[in-house]
């Protein structure tokens, strides 16, 4: 049997203008992907995916030469077109007659958005010893901070180039992070629609790009939570101008003590919070159940 793992994402600056080249930060959760595969000696692959409770959610069982054929299940028509990326990245990929029993099992809810899909992508690349990035591009699409999460265990500058992309591993230890918490917004985000609505933007991007730029690299040298809030408040501001779009505070916690910043596509998953004891109960109080510290949610170096 061979074993994958892949790490959750989280992207604490960059949303949207990731995609044009804008410096961005990113950090891999303690949460994230495996995934298990036995071989079998006829062309067929069976999976089974299961969730963080250990509960099947998906099952699919696919012929090796009928990948191409249209399904009418939509996990299944993503899978199919996952593996047949991959198997035309590499001929040798479920090749001579083989397959499959395949099992993944995630440690984070599946609507949380910390990389189901990115986390199943790079997984499949490295069973199939193809490019994880270029799967990416093939299959879904995506500025691919969250395959470079996937790969490393330590936070990372990310920079996608026009042939490419440039990760770079960093410290940030922030000595205020027991004043940091990630909230759950009660609903995933389509980050699909979210960079659809993004690239329908007419306005010149370049000003914004040098701007969110310039705050990630400050935002890890930030020494102080004032300094560190700053920065989130400016982030919020570039980016709703951007968009056209009031931040994720003003619509939902205009009384919040603290600052309060999206991640990743505006509208869902999860938003970074600033603040402390009263914290918890404040967005509990509101109906946003799942609060978790900083130190309960990033990976971080023993």
């Amino acid at each position: 049997m061979e074993r994958f793992y892949s790490n959750g994402k989280l992207l604490i600056t960059g949303e949207y203008a990731v995609l044009d080249g804008a410096l961005a930060l990113a950090l891999p959760t303690q949460f994230g992907q495996r995934l298990e595969v036995s071989p079998l000696d006829r062309p067929v692959v069976i999976w089974e995916s299961f969730s963080v409770l250990n509960e099947m959610w998906f099952q699919a069982e696919l012929k090796v030469a009928e990948l191409h054929l249209p399904h009418k299940n939509k996990e299944t028509v993503i899978l199919q077109k996952i593996l047949l990326e991959a198997k035309k990245m590499n001929p040798e990929f479920l090749s001579k007659g083989t397959g499959a029993f395949v099992q993944t099992f995630l440690t984070f809810p599946n609507n949380w958005g910390l990389g189901t899909s990115s986390t199943l992508i790079n997984s499949i690349a490295a069973w199939a010893k193809v490019d994880a990035f270029q799967l990416l591009q093939k299959s879904f699409g995506g500025s691919g901070y969250d395959i470079a999460c996937a790969q490393n265990d330590a936070p990372i500058y990310y920079k996608r180039l026009p042939d490419g992309q440039e990760v770079e591993t960093l410290v940030f230890n922030p000595s205020f992070q027991d004043q940091l918490f990630f909230v759950y917004l009660n609903e995933k985000q389509d980050s699909k629609e979210g960079i659809k609505a993004y690239r329908s933007l007419a306005k010149s991007k370049e000003k914004y790009i040098a701007e969110i730029s310039e705050i990630s690299k400050k935002i890890t040298k930030a020494t102080s939570l004032s300094e560190f809030e700053a920065l989130l408040c400016q982030h919020e501001e570039i980016i709703s101008g951007l968009l056209s779009i009031p931040p994720v505070k003003e619509r939902l916690f205009p009384d919040y003590f603290g600052v309060v910043k999206s991640l990743g596509a505006w509208g869902g998953d999860f938003v970074l919070v600033t603040g402390d004891q009263r914290t918890p109960d404040y967005f509990q109080n509101k109906g946003y159940e799942i609060v978790v510290p900083y130190e309960g949610m990033i990976l971080q170096k023993k």
